[in-house]
């Protein structure tokens, strides 16, 4: 592991799996170290935390690596990480306790509260709700207009993400279908400062963390030599793990906090699970339950049927698959399971809940940690819902390879290592300013000797254009961003019309390149 210190924090005495549990075996935790230690080997990563709560009490945790790969700083059960997409339950955990309060209701209309929204159909304008912008039935395509929220950083703000809903089309009819998306969680997170009078970072202090005793979370700006103990985002360079997109000394707010902008720590991240596993444990100040039944029952009923995949029926034996409020829900070996992910650069995280076995388990890795991740919740996961079916992380880890080794030819990454830069004044690729309705400007230049494309508001979406067999792609300057794409031009009674497409047919949907329509404005500067 590259001289990794693990660094171990096992719950003893008080922490212990609960006595009154007599007819529960008890915690296998040689098999949990080892299903730990086996996926930071395997995957060489550069920071994990890794706590399960059994029964309302912290039954384990365990935290291995650094802050910043090679510098010395440990991770420790107070380490800030960004939890990316699970802040999606905390916003509909906030919106819960509004509607609590009398302040909304899910089935309001999302006009009621923000006067100014648009969708692209005035009729789903009219009618669409508070409840629908939480479980992906919108008609959008998978990721629509996340290229307005990263990469990072850039220079798009909340109110353009929400304007820039009324450009993106659905590719599928309002309340059709499951289409994941990050944009309508920034919206929801303005009905929330709406209805509840103060802005949402503010409202999530006041009425999640606070409650809850989750101290250590944050959902704004803050100062990171005053918070300390942050985790930074690394990815893979010349086979070692690399910071990169470091927090700057004075971190600021993201437009995208609503759907994935919160941090949190490993201790908070278990008070977060305790909540929902035993919620009589949690009270607000006078007294009162700190969501009512009626309020946690809406955010784990199935709202939106998901895609049941082969993956989800061979390794949890599941025969339904639905999205909550915030949450997934699915069967695991005949028991409930009630999880979410979240996924950023060089961030990953999951929680996942088996509420009729009381446990619950929270990971969260600060580095190129999809496959790692993948393959603990699950080995995790089977340690709690099958124990007798419980595999060996590399059982796991040879799944996924075969699944990509199955992959038909459509969907696998083309050979485009044979490349050669465009010239400027290659007539197929006309040179100019082009404009999308919803993210903006681009250049489409000469720049030293070649073709570069620059975009106005995401200034790491730079790079030059390249032949790649009958194809042009843009090759980015920033090789972080690993999602490459075709740039098609086409010309129609005068106009002229850039279209861009990812290359990779498997690569991260909130690259949401296709849903761009770029169309020739102006000559190059």
């Amino acid at each position: 592991m590259q001289g990794m210190k693990l660094i171990l924090a096992l719950c003893v005495a008080g922490c212990a799996w609960p006595t009154h549990a007599a007819a529960r075996p008890a915690l296998p935790v040689e098999a949990i170290d080892r299903a730990v230690e086996d996926t930071v080997r395997r995957y060489d990563l550069p920071g994990i935390a890794v706590g399960i709560v059994v029964d309302g009490e912290i039954a384990y945790r365990r935290t291995a690596g650094e802050l910043r790969a090679g510098q010395g700083e440990p991770i420790t059960p107070r380490t800030l990480f960004k939890i990316a997409s699970n802040s999606k339950a905390m916003t509909t955990a906030l919106l819960a306790r509004l509607v609590d309060q009398g302040r909304l209701a899910w089935d309001d209309p999302v006009v009621r509260h923000l006067p100014g929204f648009r969708m692209h159909d005035p009729w789903v304008t009219r009618e669409i709700q508070v409840r629908d912008l939480l479980i992906h039935n919108s008609g959008l395509g998978p990721g629509a207009g996340d290229l307005m929220l990263w990469p990072e950083p850039n220079a798009f703000t909340r109110e353009d993400v929400i304007a820039g809903l009324a450009h993106l089309k659905p590719i599928h009819s309002f309340r059709s279908r499951y289409a994941y998306d990050n944009t309508l969680y920034i919206v929801a997170g303005e009905v929330a400062a709406a209805a509840g009078g103060a802005p949402y970072e503010a409202l999530m202090a006041r009425e999640v963390f606070a409650p809850l005793g989750m101290s250590r979370c944050v959902a704004g700006g803050f100062d990171l030599a005053r918070t300390g103990d942050v985790a930074q985002p690394h990815r893979r360079d010349a086979g070692r793990n690399r910071v990169y997109r470091e927090d700057p000394p004075q971190v600021p707010a993201v437009p995208m906090a609503a759907a994935g902008g919160v941090r949190c720590s490993l201790d908070d991240m278990l008070v977060w699970a305790r909540a929902w596993l035993q919620p009589g444990r949690f009270a607000t100040v006078d007294g009162a339950p700190w969501l009512s039944e009626a309020q946690r029952a809406a955010l784990w009923s199935a709202h939106t049927p998901m895609p049941l995949g082969a993956r989800l029926r061979e390794w949890d034996g599941s025969r339904f698959y639905a999205y909550g409020y915030g949450w997934r829900l699915n069967d695991a070996h005949g028991r409930l399971k009630v999880s979410h992910t979240g996924t950023l650069a060089g961030m990953y995280s999951a929680l996942t809940l088996l509420p009729e076995l009381g446990a619950g388990f929270v990971v969260l890795i600060n580095g190129e940690g999809g496959d790692a991740r993948t393959v603990l919740v699950q080995a995790l996961s089977d340690l709690f819902a099958r124990p007798d079916g419980a595999r060996p992380i590399a059982d796991y880890a040879r799944a996924l390879a075969r699944e990509r080794d199955a992959l038909p030819a459509e969907r696998r990454v083309p050979d485009t290592s044979a490349r050669r830069p465009v010239a400027a004044g290659e007539a197929d690729v006309p040179l100019g300013v082009y404009r999308d309705p919803w993210f903006g400007e681009a250049r489409v230049c000469a720049a030293d000797g070649g073709v570069a494309f620059a975009a106005a508001k995401s200034p790491q979406l730079a790079g030059r254009l390249m032949r790649a067999g009958e194809g042009v792609l843009i090759d980015w300057d920033d090789d972080a961003i690993d999602v490459e794409v075709w740039a098609t031009f086409e010309r129609d009674a005068g106009r002229v019309r850039l279209g861009l497409r990812k290359v990779d047919p498997e690569a991260d949907f909130s690259y949401d390149f296709e849903d761009l329509a770029f169309e020739r404005i102006a000559d190059c500067p």
